[in-house]
């Protein structure tokens, strides 16, 4: 099955697109995820920005501390997913954060 036709995953896109600000959105995520699973997403978004750099995978593990199966993943989902990673990460970049 499509995971965008799963309605518990619209329902939590849903949830995601109704903050309003960062706090708010802070607030979810620290409610909704483990300390241990904050830090997995996080790692991989900084796994995907440097990718998107074009940092080689031993300075990325230097950096990030992911293993190269992780980063091997994000890789995949980076340029062969559903555009997630990119969009993010050129909107971030449009924000100069």
């Amino acid at each position: 099955m499509d995971l965008h036709q799963n309605q518990d995953f619209q329902f939590l896109a849903k949830a995601l697109l109704s903050l309003k600000n960062e706090a708010e959105c802070a607030a979810f995520l620290e409610d909704l995820l483990t300390r241990k699973e904050l830090d997995d997403v996080t790692q991989r978004l900084q796994v995907a920005k440097l990718l998107s750099e074009q940092v080689v995978y031993n300075k990325i593990v230097e950096q990030t501390g992911a293993s190269t199966a992780t980063i091997s993943r994000v890789n995949r989902a980076f340029h062969y997913g559903a555009g997630g990673y990119e969009k993010i990460l050129n909107r971030i970049g449009e924000e100069q954060i």
